[in-house]
């Protein structure tokens, strides 16, 4: 009796714990073969597990010494429990013009194809010979394992328990700061962020017979953003995520644009495309970068089909190296378009909203069929609440917790030089709620403001953020208090219903 109690005390806990992967035999055999390729990242030399943050500091360590003249090595903060967070820099110095690539992978933990496959295209970029000219043209930035804590455990929060992906603007988590920090510093025009995402949705289990299974290999996530110039966000589309279309076509992969499902008024809808500055894909691409989001099917299901998976980061990645060196000139040209843009600044938006067909895997058949969805379509959104685009913003020297995360976000704020009487608008805030429950730490909350015209007496205290510089579009959706992931709707500048914002307006040069 005391053998079976004691049997049961360490089984129960086991199934509890241990994550059980839901994905058939026969239906990893049938759509999702590995490529017979070769891999010598950590996490193929072992028989369990991923690579460990020991083991990859050693990989890359090997690596660079081999290849020092190319690649530099650096630490740009540390994790919250004290590991140092990795970049690598790849620049071969000669006189020719150059197209920055930010790369980051690892920034949910249970997502392990995103840093394996970034290690397999380093180890590729240096070794494999018929690669090594693409850094004639390029200066790549890596950093292979963002969130390292969430990493070590298989979880896909940092050790806090914040989502890193929807910390984009509110800045709660010591590695956003890090990686913020380095990602303005560095000033990339072409970034992308690797991640895997999940096949087997609860919501899933609901539709077809008996379930259905999402089918795409990769999925392409780019902003619909209307505050990101239309140029740079059509060309996104029509040359980076159009050119790794076909190389995963050529490879035998398949692809969709990012889509994954939601409760919609008690019925299964889908979301596809984002827009939301919360997130790297978006906050990116508000910089005037051309920037994506890769989602490689993956989470939940184990090692199961780890070779696919690593590989299919490592084309995409390959894929937007090749487009950046190919087409330097049109990509720089593109970008200077961005940054004179003078589009009226969007506060909010709506998602068109239509029925279209995707592929699936039925789960009671095993077979690959079209299922019909009803989709909201960020990548085809239209502004439903605008404000006419400022010359400036003016924020207060006390506002310090405002200004230093302008600055993480690569804001460059002026001091006031004269003291001097302008006409500014003022925010005053018309209504207000705040939800009950924290969201990503913070309670949110919710205001619509109405702004009006008032004398200002600046002086050396005061800070002007001009707009006539790159990274603009970010002040629109941090600072306009309606906007969803702003500083007032992350409560990072506190207020109530009646009160003025410290932040106002200028509409006119200063």
């Amino acid at each position: 009796m005391r053998i079976k109690f004691s049997f049961l005390l360490i089984i129960v806990p086991a199934l509890l714990f241990c994550q059980l992967n839901p994905q058939s035999k026969k239906i990893t055999e049938k759509f999702f073969p590995n490529p017979d390729i070769e891999i010598n990242t950590p996490a193929f030399n072992k028989k369990k597990g991923f690579t460990k943050y020991n083991e990859m500091m050693v990989y890359l360590d090997k690596i660079i010494a081999a290849h020092s003249d190319v690649v530099k090595l650096s630490f740009i903060g540390e994790s919250q429990k004290g590991k140092k967070i990795p970049m690598l820099v790849f620049n071969r110095s000669n006189n020719e013009d150059k197209v920055k690539i930010w790369f980051q992978a690892g920034l949910h933990g249970n997502e392990p194809a995103s840093t394996e496959g970034i290690l397999f295209f380093i180890q590729q970029l240096l070794t494999n010979k018929d690669f090594y000219y693409l850094l004639d043209k390029v200066t790549i930035a890596v950093v292979p394992m963002a969130n390292i804590d969430g990493y070590e455990k298989n979880n896909r929060y940092s050790a806090n328990g914040l989502d890193l992906n929807r910390d984009h603007t509110k800045l709660l988590a010591k590695e956003s700061i890090c990686l913020k920090r380095a990602f303005s510093d560095f000033g990339a025009e072409v970034s992308v962020d690797f991640h895997e995402y999940t096949p087997f949705r609860k919501d899933f289990a609901k539709l077809g017979a008996y379930g259905i299974a999402n089918i795409y290999d990769v999925m392409f996530l780019y902003s619909g953003n209307l505050n990101v110039p239309k140029e740079l966000r059509d060309y996104t589309n029509d040359r980076f995520v159009n050119n790794a279309r076909e190389v995963l076509v050529e490879n035998n992969l398949r692809y969709h644009d990012y889509v994954s499902s939601h409760k919609y008024q008690g019925s299964i809808h889908f979301k596809q495309g984002s827009n939301s500055a919360r997130s790297s894909c978006t906050s990116f691409a508000l910089t005037n970068s051309i920037s994506s989001l890769i989602e490689v099917r993956g989470v939940g299901i184990g090692k199961t089909s780890f070779k696919r998976r690593v590989n299919s980061t490592f084309l995409v990645a390959l894929s937007y190296l090749k487009s950046s060196y190919e087409n330097i000139y049109e990509i720089k040209d593109v970008i200077s378009k961005a940054n004179k843009s003078k589009a009226i600044a969007v506060l909010k938006s709506k998602s068109r909203i239509y029925k279209k067909n995707i592929q699936t895997i039925d789960l009671d058949k095993s077979e690959e069929v079209k299922f019909e969805i009803i989709v909201h379509d960020k990548l085809d959104a239209i502004a439903i609440s605008e404000r006419p685009r400022p010359e400036a913003y003016l924020i207060h020297k006390d506002e310090v917790s405002v200004i230093k995360k302008l600055q993480l976000l690569g804001l460059n704020l002026d001091s006031v030089l004269t003291e001097n009487e302008i006409v500014v608008e003022q925010y005053i805030i018309e209504e207000y709620a705040i939800d009950a429950m924290k969201y990503e730490g913070v309670f949110m909350q919710k205001v619509k403001a109405k702004t009006t015209s008032v004398v200002l007496k600046i002086n050396s205290e005061w800070l002007v953020l001009n707009m006539n510089q790159r990274k603009s579009n970010l002040a629109i959706e941090v600072l306009e208090p309606e906007a969803p992931n702003s500083f007032v709707s992350y409560s990072v500048i506190p207020t109530e219903k009646g009160a003025t914002l410290p932040i106002y307006r200028v509409n006119k040069k200063l």
